[in-house]
């Protein structure tokens, strides 16, 4: 039974539970429980089932919206290589954001931004695992698709209707309700528009409380951008793992308003709504050898030297302006680790 319908019945049974306990009449002389009395006994009842019910299944609740940033962190640090920069400030605005102590004013909004393979979907999901029990298959967590979704231009004024919808739905649902638009660069130019009154300061409306959702934009728009910035940093002496955020942010939030996609002119980059632009490097070799390690212990196989580079030579190319990136990260390891795997044991 779907959550939706178990609701439905829940209700059908408050509502046949307060017509028997108040209906009209006497039974053997003695008078009904006036319909005050019934109803807080009802409610009563209803209450109790429906704290019952959320033990078993997915209400918005701290079960199932545990928000734990610890497990991120975690996870984090043992399957995301290369990052530096995302491990250090993705996981510390989210902790900002949660903490209930000083409860934040608007909704957290960050956009991703990088070339393929350098883990910007994967830390989406990661997020996703670690805020809900039911991580990526939750269904306070949206996610949409550039290509899918969103790929007709003709239509923008019925997708940004849809958006507006289902935020505002998915949110009266739940307030920690998590938005993940992926190939944003896919997607047409002003789709974003009518979510800026949703993300800003007085995003605490009537209707709902916005203020405690997340937003997470994922594009490549600005990857190649960000691959000679960051050469251009180690060029002048500084060690890559030295670089931070505040060396990339301006030139993304610039590239993003600027170049082909979603992001494009939109009021969200005017209005400064968007708190955090991260940017995700380009993967070197090194890296890529810590993705086919992490993959085969996924697969709880023991590689030889031979079965790692194998997998790295199937896998790699460089990019041919600097030839120290590979071009698509570590986007394709999972299959080549995979038949290595697959013919060891057959």
């Amino acid at each position: 039974m779907t959550a939706h319908k178990a609701n439905k019945c829940t209700k059908c049974i408050y509502i046949l539970l307060i017509i028997a306990i108040t209906g009209s009449g006497t039974v053997n002389g003695i008078e009904p429980i006036s319909a005050i009395t019934g109803t807080a006994i009802v409610t009563g009842i209803f209450g109790a089932s429906n704290f019952f019910y959320c033990k078993f299944a997915e209400c918005c609740d701290e079960r199932s919206v545990p928000g734990d940033i610890g497990k991120l962190k975690q996870s984090l640090s043992r399957t995301l290589f290369g990052q530096h920069i995302v491990q250090q400030y993705v996981v510390s605005a989210l902790s900002g954001h949660l903490q209930s102590t000083n409860p934040s004013r608007k909704p957290l909004v960050m956009s991703f931004h990088g070339t393929p393979g350098t883990g910007k979907s994967f830390v989406a999901d990661k997020i996703a695992e670690a805020l809900y029990l039911e991580g990526t298959k939750s269904k306070y967590v949206h996610k949409f698709l550039g290509r899918a979704d969103f790929a007709h231009p003709g239509r923008l004024n019925e997708y940004k209707e849809r958006i507006n919808n289902e935020v505002r739905q998915s949110i009266k649902q739940c307030p920690r309700s998590l938005f993940i638009f992926d190939e944003v660069d896919k997607m047409p130019i002003g789709v974003f528009d009518t979510l800026t009154s949703f993300i800003d300061y007085a995003a605490n409306k009537g209707d709902a409380d916005y203020t405690k959702a997340i937003f997470i934009f994922l594009s490549n728009t600005a990857g190649i951008e960000i691959s000679d910035h960051l050469v251009r940093l180690m060029k002048s002496g500084k060690r890559r793992e030295d670089t931070k955020l505040s060396d990339f942010e301006k030139m993304l939030e610039l590239s993003a308003y600027n170049m082909e996609g979603g992001l494009k002119k939109t009021n969200m980059i005017e209005a400064h709504v968007i708190d955090h632009y991260v940017p995700f490097l380009a993967l070197e070799k090194a890296h890529i050898i810590q993705c086919v390690e992490a993959e085969f212990q996924r697969h709880r196989y023991k590689p030889t030297q031979k079965d790692i580079q194998l997998v790295v030579n199937n896998a790699v190319t460089y990019d041919p302006k600097h030839s120290m990136f590979v071009t698509s990260g570590c986007k394709t390891i999972e299959k080549k680790v995979a038949i290595v795997v697959y013919d060891s044991r057959t």
